[in-house]
Formats: C-alpha cells, structure tokens, sequence
C-alpha cells in the first residue's frame, strides 16, 4: 500500500464528514473558482491548477489536473510549458530570498 493511492481522489468528499456545512462551502467557492470561463478561460485555470499542483507537490491534483487540462483541450506541449514555468518560479523564488542572506551577511560584517 502507498501513502497516496489514486482511487482516494474519488473519496475527497469524505473530508467533509464531520463538517460538512464547512466542505460544502469549500466545493462551492472552488467550483465557482475553477469549474467556470470568468476573466480566465477553464482551461487557462486547469494549467495553473496543473503547475500549482506540481509545485506543491500533490499527486491527486496531478492526476486531476492533468485530465483536466486534456478535457479543456490543452495539449501536452502546454501542459509542460506551465509546470516549467512553475519550476522556473520555484527557483526564482529561492535565489531572490539569497537578498536576505546578503543583508544578514552585511549585519555581521562579513
């Protein structure tokens, strides 16, 4: 058995089992989120959903988004382009705090 196990995607309603008032509300916004053309097309939000969840690092929204995607005609070409574009911002994110570690460095003389 692994720790992630794809048929569990299909129980995530489950979460709401002690609190289903607060679930409810979650699946409403996130389905008024996602699930509609807004500013954004469906399909513009399955390829940020896409990059998000790799760079969180969550394998259930891989398996989601990735069907997601196909379903609102992205092509694999743009499936990668966008996890490459998070990557690239993972990184970014990482070098620019080295600022920080330039100020501290500064503070102590060194």
């Amino acid at each position: 058995m692994n720790y992630y196990e794809s048929a569990d995607l299909s129980r995530f309603a489950e979460v709401g089992k002690f609190a289903g008032n607060l679930m409810k509300k979650f699946f409403d916004y996130y389905n008024t989120v996602v699930g509609t053309d807004g500013a954004l097309t469906k399909r513009e939000k399955a390829l940020i959903a896409l990059a998000v969840a790799h760079s969180r690092q969550c394998p259930y929204c891989i398996d989601a988004y990735t069907q997601a995607c196909l379903e609102n005609g992205s092509n694999p070409e743009q499936m990668s382009e966008a996890i490459h574009v998070a990557a690239a911002m993972e990184a970014g994110i990482t070098l620019v705090h080295g600022v920080q570690m330039h100020n501290a460095l500064e503070q102590l003389g060194a």
